[in-house]
């Protein structure tokens, strides 16, 4: 399960995703540098070898630590890309094929906008299919995948079935979960592709329904919709959204923030959990403002800055099974989530006000203040506030 969506607004791309895989797997956050001239004939991907490319785009990317490739990320040109399981009929059940993070990754690295990002993924899909175990533990769990791709100019959703697609372009706003939502003509289809659309006749009912993905995405459509100032805060809030109670207790398959389901029977039913969330800024002429909590629930997480030059605490070292520690923590102390969640407010207003200003200098200091007091101060007796640097 996961959930993405962007919107165009106050002058610029806004652009979210939640990713939800299963809740003991590592997702590490990676910066890799562009390249020109490579002379590597081939690529190999999770779980199949193709041609490289001699020149790619700098990338930052979030990876479970299994696979090539990665759950969402952004590159040098400003493209964004996340992407999303959808389970349908004519997914390949035997062999492997190129998987869906595979292509995120495969078209931020080759992609100098969104359009081309398409395209290049679109190429890929045709050419060598998409599929394989997709799973970390459950070698079983195999998908199809839409995807929201983004840049400064314009948004687009990519839904695939098999080696078909269907691709439109986005007016103001979008969200994708686990379900196909593109409806009627479409700016762009193979050939053969559903005038009507996948949803009809090509989509798993059953997984629909209890995946809870079209409430979902129409949660991320209402919060966006009634979004008046758009920001990395705002968006926050919304990826940290709970239908009821606060993911630890009362949870569901209707959350944006997923906590997977406790026990046998919990687990069969809420199997997946939010491990890592993205947001993302996209102007014209400046770099891309990108914050991620690297760790799993982003409602107990602070999200933390990066950008293609300089250190961020996205980086460390184990970094993602700190917060696996935090959560277990969490998940025993109702006292204490309430207050960290408390103390990332305060934090994270100056964390995610810098991102945008372009002061990851000053973000980077609020994060290291967090991580020397913020989660130190739910275990024990005190009180200390995180002010902003100055500028």
């Amino acid at each position: 399960m996961c959930d993405t969506l962007a919107l165009r607004k106050a002058g610029a791309v806004w652009f979210a995703k939640n990713s939800d895989r299963e809740p003991g797997e590592i997702q590490r956050v990676e910066r890799h540098a562009a390249v020109l001239g490579d002379t590597t004939e081939k690529l190999a991907c999770t779980h199949i070898e193709i041609d490289q490319v001699p020149d790619r785009q700098a990338v930052i990317i979030a990876r479970p630590d299994w696979m090539w490739g990665a759950e969402m990320g952004v590159n040098g040109a400003g493209v964004v890309i996340g992407n999303e399981a959808v389970f349908s009929r004519r997914v390949i059940k035997r062999g492997a094929a190129l998987l869906g993070m595979d292509l995120v990754r495969l078209g931020l690295e080759r992609g100098g906008s969104a359009h081309e990002a398409a395209a290049i993924i679109i190429h890929l899909l045709e050419t060598h299919g998409q599929g394989g175990p997709a799973g970390w533990r459950d070698k079983g769990f195999r998908y199809d995948n839409s995807f929201l791709i983004a840049d400064a100019a314009e948004i687009l959703v990519l839904e695939t079935c098999g080696r078909e697609w269907r691709l439109e372009r986005v007016k103001s706003h979008a969200a994708i979960s686990n379900a196909y939502a593109l409806e009627g003509p479409v700016t762009m289809a193979s050939d053969g592709a559903p005038t009507e659309g996948f949803m009809v006749s090509d989509e798993s009912w059953l997984k629909r329904k209890f995946g809870r993905a079209r409430e979902r995405r129409a949660c991320s459509l209402a919060a966006i919709e009634a979004m008046k100032t758009p920001s990395l805060g705002a968006l926050a809030d919304i990826m940290r959204r709970h239908d009821q109670g606060d993911g630890f207790e009362g949870g569901s398959n209707r959350d944006l923030c997923l906590h997977a389901g406790h026990g046998l029977a919990g687990g069969l039913m809420r199997p997946s959990h939010t491990t890592n969330s993205m947001l993302v800024r996209l102007m014209p002429g400046a770099p891309p403002a990108i914050a991620m909590t690297g760790t799993k629930t982003p409602c107990i997480s602070l999200y933390r800055p990066i950008a293609f030059e300089g250190p961020s605490s996205l980086l460390s070292t184990g970094l993602w099974e700190q917060g696996a520690v935090h959560h277990d923590r969490m998940a025993a102390d109702p006292d204490a989530r309430e207050q960290v969640r408390a103390r990332i407010a305060a934090a994270e207003a100056h964390v995610l006000s810098a991102i945008e200003a372009g002061r990851h200098d000053v973000a980077e200091a609020l994060v290291a203040a967090w991580d020397d007091h913020g989660l130190a101060e739910t275990e024990g007796s005190g009180s200390t506030e995180i002010d902003a640097p100055s500028a």
